[in-house]
Formats: structure tokens, sequence, C-alpha cells
């Protein structure tokens, strides 16, 4: 048997005006998905419980059938697996954005989409002159980065499970006013916010960027923090060998914890330029070799957090033709086969921002029967019936054919 999940990342929406009260899957052309869930079943569930962060680092490793009541300490320790950085039993990961603030409002959470080169100039100018034995930054991918805080044995450390931050993409045109670090050790990251706004004013990077016209980076965003969780591995679980194809270090963390195998697709970007052709085609070849392949696309949901529903379409489009088409296609040379699709969370374009709630999914192939839906979609998905309230449930009843 050979498994394919895609994760159109964050294209649960609610009803938009400017598309005559349809959702973006409603208005987009998606013959292939449509055509999976005719030939299967669609239904919902509800991946990021209500006191947890809606965001991807608990949806995800739901979708990937872990419980996040369990197992979710923080999104900056599964992006620190991505990038091989160990962390002691005292240390806490830290995601680091570059992010655009003025006049204390978020402007622009990826500073004006940052390159990768960039960051690394501002990290390494910040490590000489913020960071210590105590305080390590690592780059990332454009302005997704890291700060680690290394412990000392025997030393109480600052942070808890109570230290509360709030992620800048859900902030975007509103005030960081009230959004602050709160709790045990929230003063050390709110100096280090601080502190970061003096050494950018004056940074060559962003006299480059202004000259050029293009957005400067005011300040690090400092959230997600955590300590590395300890995951049973995916395979010892359900006893299928698998592979990651994506283009964001948490996606990539999180097949490391699980230990799945990262595959690199060309010109994968996580933004709405990625190559969609390049991780279709990854996926194809990369079947031969796995029992199950995960996809992940982080453009639809890029395109929300910017509030373009058209590039919204566009990018859900390009995913059911360059992705879910050919993978199906070829999915089905092999005999028994399922296929699932399904976002992690909603990111309504007209909030800009992730949601707790129900997320629609297809899936056919093998010991998966009919329900007679012809469409995949938000509405199809509620008056199917099925739903799936602890998300972390689908993926084994789902491997086990029981939907």
């Amino acid at each position: 048997m050979k498994y394919a999940i895609i994760i159109p990342d964050g294209c649960a929406d609610f009803a938009v005006d400017s598309l005559g009260g349809k959702t973006p899957l409603q208005a987009a052309n998606l013959p292939a998905m449509d055509a999976i869930a005719r030939a299967g079943m669609v239904g919902q569930s509800d991946n990021v419980p209500l006191h947890l962060p809606a965001g991807s680092e608990v949806a995800n490793m739901t979708l990937f059938g872990y419980d996040p009541n369990r197992f979710f300490t923080g999104r900056a320790p599964i992006e620190t697996a991505a990038q091989g950085i160990t962390l002691g039993p005292d240390d806490w990961a830290i995601r680091c954005n570059m992010v655009t603030i003025l006049n204390q409002i978020m402007v622009d959470f990826t500073a004006g989409h940052i390159s990768t080169d960039e960051s690394r100039r501002i990290l390494e100018t910040a490590q000489q002159v913020l960071g210590s034995n105590r305080w390590e930054f690592a780059p990332g991918v454009s302005y997704r980065n890291l700060l680690m805080y290394r412990g000392q044995s025997g030393v109480p450390s600052p942070f808890s499970r109570e230290t509360k931050t709030s992620a800048p993409h859900d902030l975007t045109d509103g005030t960081v006013l009230d959004d602050f670090p709160r709790g045990p050790g929230c003063d050390l990251l709110t100096e280090m916010m601080q502190q970061s706004a003096e050494l950018l004013k004056s940074h060559p990077v962003n006299s480059e960027r202004k000259s050029k016209g293009l957005r400067e980076a005011t300040h690090f965003w400092l959230w997600g923090l955590g300590k590395t969780p300890s995951l049973e591995s995916f395979q010892s679980r359900y006893g299928l060998r698998g592979a990651m194809i994506t283009a964001v270090d948490l996606l990539r963390g999180l097949a490391v914890l699980v230990g799945w195998d990262r595959i690199e697709a060309p010109g994968a970007t996580g933004y709405l330029d990625t190559n969609y052709a390049g991780k279709g085609q990854a996926a194809i070849e990369a079947l031969s070799n796995y029992d199950i392949v995960c996809v992940h696309i982080e453009a639809p949901d890029e395109a929300s957090h910017e509030g373009r529903v058209d590039e919204k379409i566009k990018a859900l489009e390009a995913i059911d033709r360059e992705i879910v088409a050919p993978i199906h296609q070829a999915l089905q040379r092999y005999g028994d086969y399922r296929i699932l699709i399904t976002p992690d969370h909603p990111t309504p374009v007209s909030t800009k921002k992730h949601s707790h709630g129900w997320v629609p999914f297809a899936t056919c192939g093998t010991g998966i029967k009919s329900s007679g839906h012809g469409s995949y979609d938000e509405v199809a998905a509620a008056a199917s019936g099925v739903q799936i309230k602890d998300g972390w449930e689908l993926m084994p009843n789902w491997i086990a054919g029981k939907l």
C-alpha cells in the first residue's frame, strides 16, 4: 500500500463577499481534488484544541497523529530539529522573526520577505552585539530564524510553560502593544526585542534595502519558545516509512522528530512563487522508495496572511494541477493506495490570521467507499456529517482504513 498526504497550508476559509459568498476552495477550479472527493469521501477534522495556539506547529503535529496535549512543547524547538541544532535539557529555543513595526503597528511580519542572506548578515551582527554564552542566534530561511537560550544545570530557568508569546503573523495590521511576551522570563525577551530595534536602525542590510525601496527589518519578534519534544517514531507507530517535501523548517523539523526523511524539491520557496510542479515530481519519485509521502505547500497560508484572495485561488489551482493530479495518477500505478488532501488549520483572508475550527479533508483509494459528495470544500465537508473532533485520530483511522 502506498499513501500520499497533501497539505495546502491554511486553505480552509470563510465565505468571501468578492467571491459571491463562496470560499476560495469553492471558487477555485479544482478538478483533481473534486475527483478525489467524488471517488471517496469528504469530512471535517478539528486539529487545534482551543487552549493551544491556532498555528501550524500544533495542527501539523495533530495531522501526523500525535496528540498535541501530550507532545506539544512549543514551535521553536521543532524548527531547531530541522536545522540539526541540539538542545540540552536546560536549553530553550525561541523563534526569532525579522519584522517591520511602525508606530507600534505590525506592518509586515516578514520584513518585506527579507532574504535568507540578509537575515544571516543581521544575525551575525546580533551574535556579536547581543549574543553571549547564554544567547545564541541561528539563521533559518528568510524572516524565519531562531534564538537559543542556553541554560545551566542546577540553575532555575527564567522561562516555563506559563511564558506566553504571540505569533507575529496573527498581528498583521494591528497594534503590538498588548502582545509583547508575558509571564516568566518575559522581561528578558522584551529587552532583547528592544535591543534589536537599536541594532537594526543603522544596520547595513537595512540601508541597502532602503536604497532599493524595500521594507526594512525594524525588530526581532520573539515567540513560540519551548524545549525539545519527545515523539515516538512514525514507523514504530504505524509501520510505515515516510518522507516529507516542504520548504518550511517547521515541517522539516516535525519530519525529523517523527523519523521521516526530508526531500528538498528544487525551487521550493515556502511562498507564492514556489515550484509547484517540482514538488509534485519529487513526490512521485519518492513514492518508489517510501510507504508514505507528504507534500506541504505554504502558499495558501501566505496569501491569506496578505489578504490576497486572488493569490489564494491561484495557489490552490496550481496545487490541484501540479501536485494533486499527477500524484493521484502516479499512485494508481501501484495498485493499492490512499490519498489524503487536508489543510492544517483555517487561515481566513478576511482576518489574515490563523484560526481554530474545522478544516475539510478529502480522501479516496483502497478500502474507501464513495460518500456521494461531488466537491472538496468547506460546505461539502460540513454536509457530509463526518467529523473527527480529535484531529489526531484522523491519521490512525485513515491508515487503518476505518474512515
